[in-house]
């Protein structure tokens, strides 16, 4: 038996409201079929949730979807789905939504256990064969293996296991080799949120190996695997930037007569390289020394990309970080963004300024009087431009004398010879 298995594909993606990254997730969902499906012959493809990037997916996520699944279809290579948070259902009760529709086409085997209550309050997990002619089920067989789909069941999984596990048990087959679709995170594989509250717990996590041989992990987007059981490709594509130090693919699945997994992650297919530079404003006088330290930044981390190769162009975001000595609007964003594009050939360049103002940190002394609180506060604000902290008491004076001056109604031409007085 051999599968593969993928998982947070999010078609229809707009990433940064960029026409070509939607692109990026179509063209990662077929190179993948092509590449790692049709080219070894699998038996048939998992999906672990999030196929899609939005509940009504716009027409150009469902062409893609629904061309990739034809072209599986036409090599005999079954597909077989369940929902993720992204792509669920918004009425459990309705019978419609796009993936059911993929389902109804005959292009896709949407796994939808039910969910009721027992005559004693407990809730029990209801798994019934596939149905070919009604197109519907929660478990199907395929060459040997019997797959269990699951819902997205939010933060109350870790409640379900026990209904999962008595639900499987009921449906197993000694002969088959039971796989379970979940789409959840693990508790300590999370990314940026350890001890998420809708994580799997490892305790409930490992107690599905009583009745299952392989366990399909979806929804964290990056690779996890456990005991050599329990796996989960991440995403195709980078969805967020502080994801994309994160492993991501697929996996090529072999499985032998005595039910032994050897598992192959595969990453050579179309991803869109993403870089991250930090650069610290600390002690700089002006703008366009910013801008120079960033491109001399980036030139020492980012490798330029050849626009005659087959690769796609970078992503690059750059944070700025620091004391701002000088104030914000001097920062020459624009000229970043179109010189750093224009260096390394990137497709997109993000910018992200989390500099501390000059203008923030002021300390008021509440005991000194009104006017030495105002000139203090003045110096403050004059000693964090750097270009004139060597004069902060010098400026501060003019400052306030101009503004006696205006609340004095003094003409304007006389304020402005005050101000060339004090600056020459």
């Amino acid at each position: 038996m051999k599968f593969l298995h993928v998982s947070d594909i999010h078609l229809g993606f707009n990433q940064y409201q960029l026409a070509e990254r939607t692109k990026d997730f179509g063209r990662a969902w077929a190179d993948v079929l092509i590449k790692h499906a049709i080219k070894n012959e699998v038996d048939f493809v998992l999906i672990c949730g999030d196929f899609f990037d939005k509940r009504s997916p716009t027409p150009q996520a469902f062409d893609q979807a629904f061309l990739g699944l034809a072209e599986l279809h036409k090599h005999g290579i079954p597909a077989v789905a369940i929902e993720g948070n992204h792509d669920e259902s918004q009425d459990r009760e309705s019978d419609y939504s796009w993936l059911r529709s993929l389902r109804n086409s005959g292009l896709l085997k949407l796994l939808e256990p039910k969910v009721e209550t027992d005559a004693g309050g407990n809730l029990q997990i209801i798994y019934q064969a596939w149905d070919d002619e009604e197109k519907c089920g929660s478990f199907v067989d395929i060459k040997g293996a019997r797959i269990f789909g699951s819902r997205w069941y939010r933060h109350s999984l870790n409640a379900m296991i026990a209904p999962i596990i008595e639900g499987i048990k009921q449906n197993s087959h000694p002969d088959l080799f039971n796989i379970l679709m979940l789409h959840t995170d693990v508790e300590g594989h999370e990314i940026g949120r350890h001890g998420h509250i809708a994580a799997l717990s490892q305790a409930n996590l490992r107690s599905l190996k009583s009745v299952t041989n392989y366990v399909g992990l979806g929804h964290t987007h990056k690779r996890i695997e456990i005991d050599n059981w329990a796996f989960n490709p991440g995403s195709l594509e980078t969805c967020k930037v502080d994801e994309f130090k994160e492993e991501r693919g697929v996996y090529l699945v072999e499985v032998d007569a005595e039910k032994n997994v050897k598992a192959e992650f595969l990453q050579d297919y179309h991803q869109r390289p993403f870089s991250r530079v930090i650069f610290n404003v600390d002690g700089l006088s002006e703008g366009r020394e910013v801008t120079e330290g960033v491109l001399k930044t980036v030139a020492g981390e980012v490798t330029v990309h050849d626009p005659e190769s087959q690769s796609p162009s970078p992503i690059v975001e750059i944070t700025l970080k620091g004391h701002l000595g000088f104030p914000n609007s001097l920062l020459e964003f624009d000229e970043i963004r179109k010189r750093v594009q224009e260096t390394i050939n990137a497709l997109h360049v993000r910018l992200k300024n989390n500099t501390v103002p000059i203008e923030y940190g002021v300390i008021i002394d509440d005991n000194a009087t009104r006017e030495t609180r105002e000139r203090r506060a003045i110096e403050d604000l004059v000693i964090r431009d750097n270009r004139y902290q060597q004069r902060a008491p010098e400026m501060a004076e003019l400052i306030i004398g101009a503004k006696r001056m205006a609340l004095n109604d003094d003409a304007p031409d006389k304020i402005l010879d005050y101000i060339f007085t004090k600056t020459v």
